[in-house]
């Protein structure tokens, strides 16, 4: 197995597909790719539809899927760059012996009901859920079908990792290019499964930090929380509408926390009702919608139901670094020196989707994420997009996520 990738500024299409073509199959070497995975900044739109004729005269490949981006990432250079305005575009190559690859495109009307069977599913992917396949996703920001479509596949795949994210759209006329085979589509998902000789490994930077002790919903409806309460059978303090405990939080916090709560604030729902010591890996972070200073009410993005834990978090750019750092560092320990997990596999290529809120505006320097991954996972080829949202796992179910980067990491067993 063989992963290459490169990236090009050029404004000319033509130009761009010829240099990322170039150097990407010169990576490869003598290996013939087998899935082509490309990224276009929506700087490109008007172009879109002659993306894949170019690169089907520059590549002898079957299996070529990818989508439009605010910005894209690849390799320059040896290096990781990420290109976050003006024309670009990524393209990775794998080389994929004894892999089984089925690219695929669906609309929301082609999507089993979730009341289906597994199989329905498995039917629909071409893939059976013994193959134990890996996924790339990639959506039409404005698609239907992909929450479904993420419900119905770890349905059909428990245990599967799927990694992927949601196509940018170009703000005059609001397209967005989603790439299959020798087709472009406007709507949608596109993806690949991945089986075989082939392991793919997630990362999951949301980049939240825990403030005031952990509550357990008492009352809810729907999207709001009503009344929490703490998560201890001592506490002597009864149940509060989240208000009052959001009130009770900043009166703790420093001041310059404060300030920072004031924009940066969220919702952090634990994947697991029971255990008893928590990470940040264990919560899946979902924006506040409002506040009803009526009832001291607080509406989530997501659905809330009694008995859920949950912690309020902060997001700055501090904490989504050293978020990363940690979870790089683990993998690093873990997978790759201990071994722990791993299905003894080696990194050969990795995949990058990161939500446009990251980069340069919450760093204010560039190339910060794929620069931290290459520090501790490199040198390894690495391709990506910048995303309206961003797919991948928290704890064994697959979640669409914001200001979040997910990283795909394939890997070949030894």
């Amino acid at each position: 197995m063989k992963w290459a990738s490169a990236i090009s500024t050029q404004a000319s299409l033509e130009a761009a597909v010829t240099e990322v073509t170039q150097k990407a199959t010169e990576q490869l070497g003598a290996q013939k790719p087998d899935l082509a995975l490309v990224f276009i900044s929506v700087a490109f739109a008007s172009e879109y539809a002659r993306l894949l004729p170019l690169l089907k005269a520059h590549l002898d490949v079957e299996h070529i899927v990818g989508c439009s981006g605010s910005g894209v990432i690849g390799m320059a250079d040896e290096f990781p760059e990420e290109v976050e305005e003006g024309p670009a575009l990524s393209l990775t190559l794998a080389h994929l012996p004894n892999v089984d690859i089925k690219s695929f495109h669906f609309i929301a009307t082609d999507l089993p009901d979730l009341d289906s069977p597994p199989e329905q599913w498995s039917k629909l992917i071409g893939v059976t859920s013994e193959a134990r396949p890996s996924f790339v996703l990639m959506a039409d920001p404005f698609s239907s079908g992909t929450s479904e479509l993420l419900q119905g596949i770890d349905f059909a795949y428990p245990g599967c990792v799927k990694v992927g994210g949601l196509a940018a759209i170009e703000s005059f006329n609001r397209s967005s290019g989603l790439f299959c085979g020798d087709k472009v589509h406007g709507e949608g998902i596109v993806g690949v499964a991945l089986s075989g000789e082939i392991i793919m490994e997630s990362i999951v930077a949301q980049g939240c930090r825990p403030i005031g002790e952990l509550y357990r919903v008492s009352e809810g409806d729907r999207n709001i929380m009503l009344k929490l309460e703490q998560d201890d059978d001592n506490s002597a303090v009864g149940a509060q509408t989240p208000l009052e405990v959001l009130q009770n939080i900043f009166q703790n916090l420093n001041e310059e926390d404060r300030e920072l709560a004031q924009n940066a604030l969220f919702i952090g729902v634990a994947q697991s009702g029971f255990k008893p010591s928590l990470t940040r890996r264990d919560f899946l972070i979902r924006n506040l919608v409002g506040v009803d200073p009526r009832n001291g009410s607080i509406a989530v993005a997501d659905k809330i139901r009694p008995g859920m834990r949950i912690q309020f978090h902060m997001r700055d750019a501090q904490t989504s670094a050293e978020d990363l750092e940690n979870l790089l560092r683990r993998y690093r320990v873990e997978s790759l020196e201990n071994k722990v997990g791993s299905q003894g596999a080696s990194p050969v290529g990795a995949l990058m989707f990161a939500c446009t809120g990251r980069g340069e505006a919450l760093y204010d320097e560039p190339n910060f994420d794929s620069d931290l991954f290459e520090q501790y996972l490199g040198p390894l080829p690495i391709g990506g997009v910048f995303c309206n949202g961003e797919i991948g796992p928290v704890g064994s179910t697959t979640f669409l996520h914001g200001f979040t980067s997910v990283f795909g990491i394939c890997c070949q067993p030894d």
